[in-house]
């Protein structure tokens, strides 16, 4: 019988084995047939080519699964970073004549587009052109399609131009049939975050915000599109306010397009303009194919000094996944690596974050204090750099941002659950407690607060908001009582944050790039990114380790608006699902997503 049984398991082990290595392999071959199609060297009259096979985003992650690979040939992940130089490279490229964009259903945010078309207009100031094709246009990819030369719609196209809004999601009529009661506790009239469980309607406060935040984004774009297109801002907000924009004709009547062509007739076009007979024979060359080996010959250097961009990715948190998070200890560490690091001259810190844990955050801005005394460290803001995320970078040398950056959010709020009401109306179980002192169960999430436990919490949010004002005000220059009129949770755009010494410039990360070298006086460097992503290995053992799976719900996905709201419901959850213990938080009061 003994013997039976090590014949199972050595069977078993050996099939385990094999498997394992077939996947090894197999992912390899993939892997293979993948990269023989990647860095090709372009032919002379190569035209690049910008649609949504391509995924724009902040930092390379390394994606390792079969599917991915797979899917390499047909499409992939570009960081912005990389999609700027290629596009600022492209322009001075002998090989590359022209470049054509099809901005449909294109995953990219609204600041990283902001960058992008700020790449595309420099690339067709160089004398080179840009043709803008689309099936169909919203307001984000008609913004980005208005920059071209020539920009063609589908006859049989339709204009989705109705303007940009914000939508947000309130739970207080829910938790109050469950029987859940939250109570929160701020400093600052606009801090919006914990309002979804406490009302069921919007504040005054948080209307205004929103709405301003609305005004400046759509006026960064209506303001580009107008420039281009040669039309005013009355006649463009008259289009979209009176609904004139429905069918392709409609916009050629208003001069937002050049012509009409249905497909067929946008390849003849596309031929003519590479000068070949077949479409077929164009010499398409993908942007993020072009980008690896291009980048590396327009910017390969022999120096020994560095300028390292450091990524702030994801939300501020004390424990999570350094991919998607800013871990707050294992980041801090990653701060003192660069600072140790003498090749390194100076940093460019790219903060993309809607902040979270204050705890957190003081790992990460202590760190970044201590690398300012060694080196210049420049910040540079994507989509979001509010609240934790400004708590972090406030004391940066300079500040670059966009137009539609999203920061401020001075402000900080605690939520304290009670779950004693449901656990008795739901499930009739009655929670008591027993306890040495009157407040020992004060935390338990199974009572209101008592007045003198709301008043010790909210000293206790005193102090963290005259910290955070006293951060600002150090980091900028400023007075705290200034700070204070600024603050109150209120979230800016960047269009705003210039004007009250929030940010310093108007600029994209590489902007910021250029301005931290000159600060170190660096003629020739090299350009190297923080944290490295894991391998594909590293990855692997982490999950053969039993690393757990993280539901990640993402507007890069293309769900449909259905699955988008159960993907807000499932992240306002998750502050439920995770109240264990109570937290300060200094964390924007929403995310927000532009069409």
């Amino acid at each position: 019988m003994k013997t039976f049984w090590k014949i199972v398991f050595g069977s078993l082990v050996g099939c385990l084995v094999a498997m394992l290595i077939s996947t090894f392999f197999f992912m390899g071959m993939l892997g293979s047939m993948a990269g023989s199609t990647k860095n090709p060297s372009p032919k002379s009259g190569s035209v690049l080519r910008i649609d949504k096979t391509m995924i724009f985003c902040e930092r390379a992650v390394d994606d390792f699964s079969p599917m991915a690979l797979m899917n390499q040939a047909t499409g992939g992940k570009i960081t912005i970073l990389d999609a700027v130089r290629a596009i600022d490279a492209a322009a001075t490229d002998p090989a590359i004549k022209f470049i054509y964009i099809n901005p449909d259903d294109l995953s990219i945010s609204v600041t990283q587009a902001e960058e992008l078309r700020a790449a595309l207009s420099r690339f067709r100031a160089s004398g080179k052109a840009i043709v803008a094709y689309g099936e169909n246009f919203n307001p984000l990819s008609y913004y980005l399609a208005s920059v071209a030369d020539k920009v063609v719609m589908n006859t049989d196209g339709e204009a989705m131009l109705m303007g940009v809004s914000s939508q947000s999601m309130f739970l207080k009529d829910l938790l109050d049939m469950l029987g859940v009661e939250m109570q929160l506790i701020r400093h600052g009239k606009y801090k919006a975050a914990g309002e979804m469980f406490i009302k069921s309607a919007m504040s005054d406060e948080n209307r205004q915000q929103l709405q301003a935040m609305v005004d400046g984004i759509w006026k960064t774009m209506a303001d580009e599109i107008c420039a281009s297109r040669d039309i005013t801002r009355e006649q463009l907000d008259g289009y979209l306010s009176n609904l004139e924009l429905e069918k392709a004709q409609s916009m050629l009547d208003r001069k937002l397009v050049d012509t009409i062509y249905y497909a067929d007739q946008m390849k003849a076009y596309l031929c003519n303009l590479a000068d070949v007979q077949k479409f077929e024979k164009i010499g398409f060359v993908r942007l993020n194919d072009y980008a690896p080996g291009r980048i590396a010959q327009a910017y390969k250097s022999k120096s020994k000094d560095k300028v390292a961009v450091l990524y702030a990715n994801g939300e501020i948190v004390m424990d999570g996944d350094e991919s998607t998070d800013i871990v707050g200890a294992k980041f801090a560490a990653e701060v003192a690596r660069v600072r140790e690091d003498s090749t390194i001259k100076a940093v460019v810190f790219r903060v993309n974050s809607p902040g979270g844990s204050v705890e957190a955050a003081q790992f990460v801005r202590r760190e970044i204090e201590l690398l300012q005394k060694e080196k210049p460290v420049v910040a540079s803001y994507g989509d979001y750099a509010a609240s934790g995320g400004y708590w972090i970078s406030a004391s940066c040398d300079k500040v670059f941002c966009d137009n539609t950056t999203l920061t401020g959010s001075i402000g900080v709020f605690a939520l304290i659950p009670n779950l004693g009401g449901a656990a008795k109306k739901t499930f009739k179980v009655n929670v008591q407690s027993v306890k040495s002192h009157p407040h020992g169960d004060m935390l338990g999430g199974m009572r209101s607060l008592d007045g003198a436990e709301t008043a010790y919490m909210q000293n206790s949010i005193e102090g963290i908001y005259d910290e955070f004002l006293t951060i600002v005000a150090n980091g900028r220059g400023l007075t705290k009582e200034a700070v204070d009129e600024i603050a109150q949770g209120r979230v800016w755009c960047g269009c705003d944050a210039f004007g009250i010494g929030l940010a310093d410039e108007k600029g994209g990360l590489t902007d910021a790039i250029a301005y931290a070298a000159s600060l170190a006086n660096l003629g020739d460097y090299k350009l190297v990114e923080c944290p490295t992503p894991k391998t594909t290995m590293e990855r692997l053992m982490e999950m053969m380790g039993g690393a757990s799976a993280k539901a990640i719900f993402s507007r890069h996905e293309g769900k449909t608006r259905w699955e988008e709201s159960l993907a807000q419901f499932e992240q306002a959850y998750g502050y439920l699902r995770n109240a264990e213990e109570t937290t300060f938080w200094a964390r924007m009061p929403f995310i927000t997503e532009i069409r």
